[in-house]
């Protein structure tokens, strides 16, 4: 199996001892470079590993390199050739551009020519995968960075810091909306194929009459409609990583299929005889209890096991209600960058924070969403949120025990000014906001008493807690 981050190059001529000199001179670190000396000798390379590049001879001994170049484009799609032909079999290479080769070099040929050919080659190549990988990702959603202070997010941060540059699957499980891609998107962004694709397939949105198709590709003829062959998406996720989302949507067919190529890193498409080799770094994520779903049947338990080796749980928003407000604060800021900053009343804030929100994040982002259409002179009330979330101020008039919004905002920021001995730039540091933010929130919480005597009276920190050094409210130790 080639490794990631190099061109992989089949050279094909009869002639063994030009096999040798591009094999010595061209390969580096950049570029693996494989030979084959007859067409059936090829064609068995070409079915067991992924190539970006073909350079393949006109004459062969078993068969001509014009048809063997015909049938590499009927079967590898992104793959790229190019022709070796002696003076006298230039209309075989005219010939040969014209049913799809990149390019064609005569014999004797310059070494240098033929590394840029090559090197042009592979970037069309890559150019083919972008947008049949764009095309395959249209519409999924957009991700964003883990946010949250809360000692569950930490947690899920250190996991991903573990998990990320090693090629164990990992399988991410919790509730709708409660940002399963966005973990999914740091363990990409931190590990080892950051600069490659993360390839995003949502199971539930499969055909289910072409999912095998879909997943593993097909050859020509492989059924009807099939007229041309199709890489699937182990194909195109090859030296890359490969997120399916929602696997528990899988039927049990292919959910034993899919365990084969965890366990071998092989596959075979569709009507074709000869298995390739994957080198894919997988991701998986449900909202369903895949252990329930072993015991009634439908989960294959085998490929349960083999997910589960590293799970990262996310709990849901109502048990870490203290990451409401840095999520608030960050939606505020990122939906409409081009508008003033928004403000949000104390009583909306109170509801924001009371209410139990089963559509987790995603269902607090399209709020504040609504409620910035609806704000008047830049300030989201209680009018502005929706019905079932504003009914939550009366609930939690009749003795529901949760703390407003800015009673926890503002304690959070009283402990962390505490801790870092009234240091403001440190502060905002940890709390992930910006300077001018955190002075705007002293203000606006009148912790300025906080900066010059300590904790108000009434704070959840004994007295005899508080740090016995007095400093300044600068930006740092004794700055005024």
């Amino acid at each position: 199996m080639h490794a990631p981050d190099i061109i992989n190059i089949l050279v094909v001529d009869d002639e063994s001892s030009i096999c040798k000199l591009i094999q010595k001179e061209l390969s580096s670190p950049g570029r693996a470079i494989t030979t084959a000396t007859s067409a059936s000798q090829a064609l068995k390379l070409a079915a067991q590993h992924p190539f970006d590049v073909i350079v393949l001879d006109v004459r062969l001994p078993d068969g001509n390199g014009v048809d063997l170049l015909e049938y590499f484009r009927e079967t590898l799609p992104h793959v790229e050739v190019i022709m070796i032909t002696g003076y006298s079999e230039v209309s075989s290479a005219v010939e040969a551009m014209k049913i799809g080769a990149y390019d064609y070099i005569t014999k004797p040929f310059s070494l240098d020519r033929l590394t840029l050919v090559i090197e042009r080659a592979y970037q069309r190549s890559m150019l083919h995968k972008e947008l049949h990988l764009l095309r395959q990702n249209k519409g999924s959603e957009p991700f964003s960075h883990l946010i949250g202070h809360s000692t569950a997010i930490s947690e899920i941060r250190y996991l991903i810091d573990k998990v990320a540059p090693t090629l164990t699957p990992v399988l991410i499980t919790g509730e709708s909306g409660v940002g399963k891609n966005v973990v999914v998107n740091a363990l990409h962004r931190r590990s080892n194929r950051a600069d490659k694709h993360l390839i995003v397939k949502n199971c539930g949105a499969f055909n289910k009459e072409l999912l095998r198709s879909e997943l593993f590709g097909y050859c020509k003829g492989a059924f009807t409609g099939a007229v041309d062959s199709q890489d699937g998406l182990l194909s195109l996720a090859n030296n890359a990583s490969l997120f399916f989302d929602e696997v528990g949507e899988l039927s049990l067919e292919v959910q034993s299929m899919l365990l084969r190529v965890l366990e071998s890193q092989k596959y075979r498409r569709v009507g074709d005889k000869e298995e390739r080799s994957a080198n894919i770094r997988f991701f998986f994520a449900t909202n369903r209890d895949l252990h329930k779903e072993v015991e009634a049947g439908r989960f294959h338990e085998a490929l349960y096991h083999r997910l589960n080796v590293f799970r990262i749980e996310i709990p849901p928003l109502r048990e870490r209600r203290e990451d409401i407000p840095v999520l608030m604060e960050l939606f505020l800021g990122q939906l409409y960058p081009d508008r003033p900053p928004y403000r949000v009343s104390s009583q909306a804030l109170q509801c924001l924070m009371s209410y139990h929100w089963p559509g987790n994040v995603r269902e607090l982002r399209n709020v504040i969403e609504r409620g910035i259409i609806l704000a008047e002179n830049d300030l989201i009330t209680l009018k502005c949120l929706p019905n079932d979330i504003a009914k939550c101020l009366d609930d939690t008039a009749n003795g529901l025990p949760f703390p407003t919004l800015e009673q926890h905002e503002r304690e959070f920021i009283v402990r962390v000014l505490e801790y870092v001995s009234n240091n403001r730039t440190q502060a905002a540091s940890m709390l992930g906001i910006g300077r001018k933010t955190l002075y705007r929130k002293i203000k606006e919480y009148g912790l300025d008493m906080v900066c010059q005597n300590g904790r108000p009276e009434g704070g959840a920190v004994a007295a005899e807690n508080r740090p016995s050094r007095k400093t300044g409210c600068g930006d740092g130790p004794g700055v005024p």
